[in-house]
C-alpha cells in the first residue's frame, strides 16, 4: 500500500491536535530546524527530515507513559509512510522503544533530541538568551554540571554522536547552527533579549 506523504503544513497541524503546551512545541521546531540542518549537510531531504524531527514527541504530551508506541499509532492511523514512523519511533531506543536507530536520519534525531534540551536550557542562562552569539563551550561547560538541566540524558547525546561517527563538539555545534535557522521562531533569537 503507497502512502503518500504529508506536508509540513499538515504535519504541524496534526501535532497541534495532540499538543498545546508551548514549550512542546519549541522543541519540536527546534528539532525541526536541526534536522533540516543535517539533512542539507548529510544531502539529504530536509523536508523529508523536519517532518520527522516536527512531529517527534507527538504523543508526549497526551500520553507521556505510552511515548512512541501511541506516536505509532496515531502517524499509521493518519497514513504515514511506514520509514517515516519507524524513525519517529526510533528516537527512543533503550527508553522506551526497542527500534534501534539505523539510518542516518534516525540517528541523527537520536543524537540532537536531548541536545537541542541542554542547548535551550544553556542559551536560557546566558545574558543574551540567544543562541545566536552561543558558543559550543558553553555548552561543554554545562554538560559537565549535572545537576543542570538535569533531565537531559547525555549519554543518548554521547551514543548518538557515535553512531553518526562524529565528535561530541561537532554535534553540539552542528546542533547550534541549525537552531540558529529557527532562533526566533523557538525564543531564542537576539531580538526577545535585547
Amino acid at each position: 500500500m503507497s502512502r503518500s506523504h504529508p506536508t509540513r503544513s499538515a504535519a504541524f497541524e496534526l501535532f497541534q491536535t495532540w499538543n498545546t503546551s508551548e514549550s512542546l512545541t519549541r522543541h519540536a521546531l527546534s528539532v525541526e530546524g536541526v534536522m533540516r540542518h543535517f539533512a542539507k549537510k548529510f544531502e539529504e531531504d530536509p523536508d523529508t527530515w523536519g517532518i520527522i524531527g516536527l512531529v517527534h514527541d507527538i504523543d508526549y504530551e497526551k500520553f507521556p507513559e505510552e511515548h512512541c508506541s501511541k506516536a505509532k499509532e496515531i502517524l499509521t492511523e493518519a497514513g504515514w509512510p511506514e520509514s517515516w514512523i519507524r524513525a519517529v519511533v526510533s528516537h527512543g531506543w533503550g527508553i522506551v522503544s526497542d527500534v534501534k536507530p539505523e539510518t542516518k536520519l534516525e540517528q541523527t534525531l537520536y543524537a540532537i533530541d536531548e541536545l537541542t534540551g541542554l542547548i535551550t536550557s544553556t542559551a536560557l542562562v546566558r545574558p543574551s538568551r540567544s543562541v545566536m552569539d552561543m558558543k559550543p563551550k558553553s555548552v561543554k561547560k554545562k554538560w559537565k554540571v549535572k545537576s543542570f538541566a538535569a533531565g537531559v540524558d547525555r549519554s543518548i547525546i554521547e551514543k548518538g554522536a557515535e553512531m553518526l561517527g562524529m565528535e561530541l563538539s561537532e554535534l553540539i555545534d552542528e546542533t547550534i547552527l541549525g537552531m540558529r535557522e529557527v532562533a526566533e521562531s523557538i525564543g531564542l533569537g537576539m531580538s526577545e533579549a535585547n
